[in-house]
Parts: C-alpha cells; structure tokens; sequence
C-alpha cells in the first residue's frame, strides 16, 4: 500500500517538454490576401507505428480551429464522404489534388496533417511519450501552401523519489508501467494543435467568426508590415549651414 501510495504522488510530478526550435518569421500576406472562411481537416497521414493514431488525432483538431475564428467541416462526415469518392486512404488524399477536396466540399482551405511520431518508449524506471505533428493549409482554389508548421512534445512521468530507497525505485517503475499500459497521447496532440494554431507570429491569424478578426495584424504581419518594421528611418538631410560649411573645407 505504501509503494501504491506513492506511485499516486508521483503522478502529481509529471514534466511536459516541448522541442523548440528557431523558426523564421511567417509572412502572412499571402495568407491575408486569401481569407480563408472554412476549412477541410482531411485524413492525417500516420508515419507513426500505433496504427489507431490518425483516427483519434482527428477528434482533436476541430475544436482549436473553431475556436480561433474558423468553419471546420465536421471530421468525420468528411472522411466517409472521401471514402465514398473513392479516397479512402490518407497518402492518397494527400497527394489529390486540393482543388479537387475544394469543389467536393466549397471549401475555402485544405488542411493537411502528418503524424511524424506518436509513440512511447518504455524502460523499467521511466516511459516518455512523443507527439510530433506536422500542419500544412492549402488554399482549396490553387493548391499554394498558406501556413504551415511542426509541434513536437515529449511527456515524461517523473516519480517523486524523495524518500530514495526501494520505496522511490517501486513508485518510479509503477509510473512508468501506467504511462506503459495508457499513453497519454491526446493531452499531448491537444497541447500540440494549441500551440500550432495559436502561437502568436507563427500560428493562424482569427478567423471571420472571432472578435479578433483584422484585429492581429501586429502579431500576424504581413510582408508589407515586416518590411516597414525592418527599414531602418532615413538619414536627416544636412542643414544649409551644414552643408556650405563642408564645401568650404
């Protein structure tokens, strides 16, 4: 019971990390200059080895997308209705032509997802669970990449061994088994979809159906505005004084 006791500690000890990485700042003009209304989430393509990832990733990413201004075609529906057109495979989907996805649904914009990992590694002490997951939004009309980016998030049980001993070795293997048995997938791929869409500078700009809608061109800007940002003020001309004073030298 003691060793049980503090396995349930341990699991108030739990570390989340995220991989950063130094991305360039996104242009949204192009972006912007479409406005995209409504979105199709297709099929994500599975380069994982859990063969159920793809299928309960889609449950996920619905609701960060609405929220953040945007119609979301329901995911589901959308699957059965590619299917019945002949696209039931999601590599296939993927490299159908977008214009094709647009007109079956009067989509404004694809979005296209890959999992690049979804997985747990075990040992006997500790279980670390990864998410990486790759976004790519097409326009629906030309196929031309709008936005896209790459989250990866790495769960880590860490029991408390404070008390050392056998008692913190049993604990951290017991955590380790329980991230084992249940990988705690789904909080990962929902921290994942809200860091992508969200991120100020590097995630989708409000859509038309949020207050914020044409209100975040400072933390979306575009080509125009990063450039205005970037160009250093002219010089001061040189007063007339200035100016005859160095001709005379």
């Amino acid at each position: 019971m003691k060793a049980l006791r503090l396995a349930f500690v341990a699991l108030a000890a739990l570390s989340l990390g995220a991989c950063v990485t130094t991305q360039t700042p996104k242009d949204y003009a192009h972006f912007r200059a479409v406005d995209p209304h409504s979105i199709v989430v297709v099929p994500a393509v599975n380069r994982s080895l859990e063969v159920t990832a793809a299928d309960y990733y889609l449950s996920t990413i619905t609701l960060p997308l609405a929220e953040r201004g945007y119609y979301v075609f329901p995911v589901h529906l959308v699957k059965r209705v590619m299917e019945d057109d002949g696209l039931s495979d999601a590599d296939l989907v993927h490299s159908a032509p977008p214009e094709r996805l647009g007109e079956m649904f009067h989509a404004d914009a694809i979005l296209y997802v890959t999992i690049e990992k979804w997985d747990s590694t075990y040992a006997v002490f500790a279980t670390s669970t990864e998410v990486t997951i790759a976004y790519a939004l097409k326009d629906a009309h030309t196929g031309e990449t709008l936005w896209d980016d790459t989250e990866a998030l790495v769960y880590q049980p860490q029991a408390n061994n404070s008390g050392g001993g056998l008692a913190g070795l049993i604990a951290q293997a017991v955590v380790a088994a329980m991230e084992r048995a249940a990988p705690n997938y789904m909080p990962l791929a929902r921290q994942a979809n809200g860091m992508a869409v969200n991120g100020p500078g590097k995630g989708l700009p409000a859509g038309p159906y949020s207050p914020k809608y044409g209100a975040d061109a400072e933390a979306f800007p575009s080509g125009v505005q990063q450039a205005k940002a970037e160009t250093p003020a002219p010089a001061a001309a040189p007063s007339p004084a200035a100016a005859t004073e160095k001709a005379a030298n």
